[in-house]
């Protein structure tokens, strides 16, 4: 037992989502036929052309990002490259699970911190916390988180399910990883929250994760707006990987990274910037860009917002 006081969850008042103010509606979601922000850059199509080349030998074709690029309205552009083939493995953080889950379910997502967190109120919207019930699930029957949270949304009668990733991923058999850190998420706010249940259902997606790295030699990885779970899970998934095949007598080395972000970077971004530059600690540059692809790869860079950027990439794919 251990010698500290903690929280009593059981005088938390939850709210339901019908109390809460979205500050993303339905509309805010693309079709693929609607106008998007413009982007150009000259090395987006050799982008394009790695991804179609990666599906055609069947080399891995990864998509890491952050829980922002669901908010910017381009969920169709994801699923529907999926559905060409084009990306066989999503990654995100614990946000993307829930922002995914609120805009099935209800066709709206996001919350104002500034505005709730005065009361105390953020984060505790009942319907949302439901996705504890399901990772407890998910763990039980030794499921991934992602893959239950797909199955589920997929098997739902909810409204706006065809904007869902996650059940996309269930309906293609295409892997939807969750990267959870405890604590992070609004879900763990919540009295029916279970720790264990989400570091083991986390740690069998991370798995899955490893497995798919095991396929990138002459796949693409690429990073949408993840500082810090995207480059630190495909490192040490790529570090298994590749302690594997070196037993095997194999490399994994020979691949294509990019990184889409709003970030400006200065200089030669294929290039680690010293310690002195607080450039170095972004990890998607020196990890994403530099070392990881330092003895065989090539990476890429694109700075502009994931509303322009992900359809300009879909324009090229279709």
């Amino acid at each position: 037992m251990s010698r500290y006081k903690s929280f009593d969850r059981s005088r938390l008042l939850v709210q339901p989502l019908a109390e809460r103010t979205h500050d993303l509606q339905l509309n805010r979601w693309l079709s693929l036929d609607d106008a998007t922000p413009p982007f150009e850059h000259p090395d987006l199509p050799a982008l394009a052309a790695r991804l179609a080349a990666a599906r055609e030998r069947g080399s891995a074709r990864i998509l890491m990002m952050g829980a922002h690029v669901l908010r910017g309205g381009v969920n169709r552009h994801i699923i529907d490259l999926m559905e060409r083939g084009a990306i066989d493995h999503i990654a995100m953080n614990g946000a993307g699970a829930i922002h995914d889950f609120e805009i099935a379910r209800i066709g709206a997502t996001t919350e104002s911190v500034s505005r709730y967190i005065r009361t105390g109120e953020f984060g505790l919207w009942r319907e949302t916390g439901e996705l504890n019930d399901w990772i407890r699930e998910a763990a039980a029957n030794d499921l991934g988180f992602g893959e239950n949270v797909g199955r589920r949304i997929a098997e739902s009668g909810w409204p706006y399910r065809e904007l869902s990733v996650f059940a996309a991923g269930w309906r293609l058999g295409v892997p939807v990883t969750v990267h959870a850190g405890i604590g992070y998420d609004i879900i763990h706010e919540h009295p029916n929250c279970d720790g264990a249940a989400v570091g083991a259902a986390s740690y069998r997606d991370f798995l899955i994760f490893a497995n798919t790295v095991e396929r990138l030699e002459g796949g693409v990885l690429l990073n949408f707006g993840s500082a810090i779970m995207g480059p630190e899970v495909y490192l040490k998934a790529l570090a298994m990987s590749r302690n594997v095949a070196r037993q095997e007598g194999r490399v994994i080395r020979n691949f294509t990274t990019a990184v889409f972000d709003l970030v400006p970077i200065r200089g030669d971004f294929r290039k680690e910037l010293p310690k002195t530059d607080p450039g170095y600690y972004f990890r998607p540059q020196k990890t994403i860009l530099v070392r990881t692809v330092a003895d065989g790869g090539e990476s890429f860079y694109f700075a502009g917002e994931h509303r322009a950027t992900m359809p300009a990439l879909w324009r090229l794919l279709r």
